[in-house]
């Protein structure tokens, strides 16, 4: 029997022109979404104007057809820590696809997953293995499952407004209801607030609990748990057999100016540690769950518990590369240090406006990971505009300062979670002086509109429009 030649590459290329298919039908991008995806996305866009076209895209900025440039203070949420389309990330994935390797046979050991997740625990002195998967909600279910394996407990606690994930698993640790609501059945679980050390303990004296799972800093809200908090919580936990799981999906890997969030509490030792996101390079999902080595061998404990917990593209040759070539361009460029340059920088001039503004209630964060909230103003006429956004749906007026940001400064930000007057800034992590410039200039231009009564308010009646609308 012969096996046949495969065809050239020349020919095979031939059969499918990217460029072409983009050129022919990239135009069609919002019908497609509206026909075949989900319907509401391009909807929510057209209706606050978010429903732009981005051309390309380099470091920390979108480009139109016009070639105007749009500062990315979102991020992706996060996933591009570097900035998009990095030249060391980019020239990792362009040598791993010519190496042709011989990847996911499922029954050899590759060099490249053993190599990342060497560099990822020289980050992590105190925790020994890695699980490589595809996304943080994936890292966040390795972590679950192996908490309640190890305990043998089946509750898992998390924080009022943490968001974890979205898979079954995740999402019975999340704190938003609006995520949960319908999809019950879940995982046996317990919110309890963040920082409060009495509620944790009453929840470990019923004996069943496998671990707390936290964010350093949250997402939602950017909230960053109380001094002291993650080591006494840390200490409840192990006197009562749990363990504690730091979710670093979007908190790890330098966004607070160290290189995981819960580094900032000296003695903080996790026993799990997820992360994701900012190790893809923004190319390919790649997550990782990292622990403790008596974890993973009461877990993998015998040969035919090999494959007890896997993923099927966990550890595939792109992501890793990916990750090895993220980590290079973190030592090599010394980003962490930059983040609490400019992060810093950022955080303290927002904080100097809020004696300007009386609508500026609060900018905290750490890092390049900053939440600005807004707050009811003192003055009679702010308050009544400001009573109508809130009767007809709180954060409203949270996002009327991020469309004007996009729309009048081509600045791309987020409101930081449902019914929250935050919003959270999360840029790639190499922006620096000029970005913050940029945005301060333009924070500030929104904010002396928005307390002069002038065009943001007029959108502000569309948002009320919309939101009683859709009751």
């Amino acid at each position: 029997m012969t096996t046949a030649e495969p065809a050239s590459e020349s020919s095979q290329a031939g059969a499918f022109d990217l460029g072409r298919l983009l050129a022919e039908r990239g135009a069609e991008r919002y019908e497609l979404h509206t026909r075949y995806l989900n319907h509401q996305l391009p909807r929510m866009l057209h209706t606050i104007g978010f429903d732009k076209v981005y051309e390309r895209a380099e470091g920390a900025y979108f480009y139109d057809a016009d070639g105007r440039d749009y500062l990315d203070m979102l991020a992706g949420f996060g996933v591009m820590g570097l900035g998009r389309h990095h030249p060391v990330v980019r020239k990792a994935l362009h040598d791993v696809l010519d190496a042709s390797l011989a990847d996911l046979t499922r029954f050899d050991c590759q060099p490249l997953p053993g190599l990342l997740a060497e560099r990822l625990l020289a980050h992590s002195p105190h925790l020994d293995r890695v699980f490589f998967c595809n996304s943080g909600t994936e890292a966040v279910e390795g972590a679950l499952k192996f908490a309640r394996f190890v305990t043998g407990r089946p509750r898992a606690l998390y924080c009022a407004h943490a968001f974890h994930g979205l898979t079954t698993g995740s999402l019975s640790v999340n704190g938003e209801s609006a995520f949960r609501d319908g999809f019950a059945p879940l995982l046996p679980d317990t919110a309890v607030p963040l920082g409060d050390l009495d509620a944790l303990e009453r929840e470990l004296d019923k004996g069943d609990v496998a671990a707390l799972i936290v964010e350093p800093i949250q997402g939602k809200g950017v909230l960053a748990a109380p001094p002291g908090y993650l080591l006494a919580a840390q200490e409840l936990l192990h006197r009562r057999g749990a363990l504690l799981i730091a979710d670093e999906v979007q908190t790890g890997l330098g966004r607070t100016g160290d290189f995981y969030g819960y580094q900032h509490e000296e003695g903080v030792e996790p026993d799990l540690v997820c992360v994701a996101k900012a190790l893809s390079g923004g190319y390919v999902p790649v997550g990782a769950t990292i622990g403790k080595d008596w974890i993973f061998q009461k877990v993998y404990s015998s040969m035919d518990r090999v494959l007890v917990h896997s993923a099927s593209f966990g550890s595939n040759a792109q992501a890793m590369a990916a990750g090895l070539a993220v980590l290079s361009v973190m030592e090599n460029e010394q980003i962490v240090a930059g983040v609490r340059t400019t992060g810093e920088l950022l955080r303290s001039r927002l904080a100097a406006l809020s004696g300007t503004y009386e609508m500026l209630a609060d900018v905290r964060g750490r890092g390049l990971m900053i939440g600005i909230e807004f707050g009811r103003p003192k003055s009679m006429k702010l308050r009544s505009r400001w009573a109508m956004l809130q009767a007809a749906r709180k954060g409203l007026f949270a996002q009327m300062v991020v469309v004007p940001l996009l729309r009048k400064h081509r600045i791309l930000t987020q409101v930081s979670g449902d019914h929250m007057e935050v919003i959270k800034l999360i840029p790639p992590l190499i922006i620096g002086e000029r970005e913050v410039d940029r945005f301060v200039d333009a924070f500030t231009a929104v904010m002396d509109d928005a307390h002069d009564g002038g065009l943001v308010w007029d959108f502000g009646r569309t948002l009320v429009k919309q939101a009683v609308a859709n009751r």
